[in-house]
Formats: C-alpha cells, structure tokens, sequence
C-alpha cells in the first residue's frame, strides 16, 4: 500500500535523465572520479532496502496513517518535474545537489531512529539508512573536490516534535517514501554521471 500518489510518473521522469543534454565542456576522464561515482551505486540500492523496512506495517497501520497530515516539510525533495531535466546540466550541478539531500536525509533518519528509540520501536532501518547516507555524503563530498567545485552548505532542518508511538510510525513511512524516490532519481543520475565522467572499456 502506498501512501503517497504512484510512483510511475516519476519512472517515467527518470527515463528523460537517459536524454540529457549534458554541457559540451565535459572533464577529462579522471579514474579517482569515475571510482567515485561507481561506488555510490551499492549505496542506493541497500537504501532502497532500507526504505522498505521502515514502513513494514498491517495494511490497518498503513490506513490509519494514509488518513493521517504529512507535515514534515525540512525534507528536501529532488526536482522530478520534466521542466527540471529540460536545461543543460555540467557534472557538478547534480553532484552538489545530491551532496544536499543526502546530507538532508542524513539528517533526518538520525532524527527518526531517535524517535523511533524513544517509541520502543525498532530503530535497525534508521540506523541502517543513516550509515549509507553517511557514506553518500562523504563519497559526493570527495568527488566535489575532485571537481575543485565548493561542498554546499545548508542550514540545519527544524524537526517536529514526536510525541507518540503513531507520530513515529507516520514520520517513518513518510520519509521512506520520499527515500525511494530520492534513490530512484540519485541511481540513475549516477548512471549518467558514469557514462559523462568514466572511460568507455
């Protein structure tokens, strides 16, 4: 059961990353770059995992929640309107703005698995979620300086209280959908930045 509106929109925005018209002023094919960017991939697909287990509820749950105000609006987005994928894009725009929302992300599961611990829920998904995020940044952080581009900052998001075992429940499932499809978008942004910035065999 799925909370928010059907993804397939989404999967087909995505298709359009596949038609890009990248910058023409494309970098040399550095293999630390290429490396880098290979070894973000394993990363999105265990937190595609991840997602999933942070909302394993009955579908008496899932109603319960689905009827319930979304309001945890610090958690940056991906831009997955087709008017976002029209313009020309150099490496590092994707790049820093994945830097961002992973960061955001990071952020917030370290706040859920918080929450979920003070709820005397299971706080392995968070944990789990948090420690490839972590990993993400640090992996964008160091492509970034491969780049000579500047690591963006951003303020530190205002989180919600939560106050009852359903508030964690409900914060869960949420940022686990906007979790799948931050990773949806991120993977195959990172197949184009693969196929930009690593030699062909």
């Amino acid at each position: 059961m799925r909370i928010f509106p059907d993804l397939t929109s989404c999967l087909v925005l995505l298709l359009l990353l596949d038609l890009i018209g990248l910058s023409s002023s494309r970098p040399a094919h550095t293999p630390s770059l290429c490396s880098l960017i290979g070894s973000m991939v394993p990363h999105f697909d265990r937190l595609i995992n991840l997602s999933k287990k942070l909302q394993e509820l009955s579908d008496e749950d899932l109603s319960l929640i689905a009827a319930a105000e979304h309001r945890l609006d610090s958690l940056l987005e991906i831009p997955h309107t087709a008017a976002a994928f029209t313009q020309p894009l150099k490496v590092n725009e994707p790049i820093s703005q994945l830097y961002n929302l992973s960061e955001s992300y990071k952020l917030h599961m370290d706040w859920l698995k918080t929450a979920r611990e003070n709820m005397s829920l299971s706080s392995q998904p968070a944990e789990g979620a948090s420690h490839h995020l972590l990993k993400l940044t640090h992996l964008l952080n160091s492509s970034l300086h491969q780049l000579q581009e500047e690591v963006p900052q951003a303020a530190p998001p205002s989180l919600p209280p939560v106050s009852t075992a359903f508030d964690a429940l409900r914060f869960s499932v949420e940022v686990s959908e906007k979790l799948r499809v931050f990773v949806l978008f991120a993977k195959r942004w990172i197949r184009v930045l693969q196929k930009l910035s690593c030699p062909r065999r």
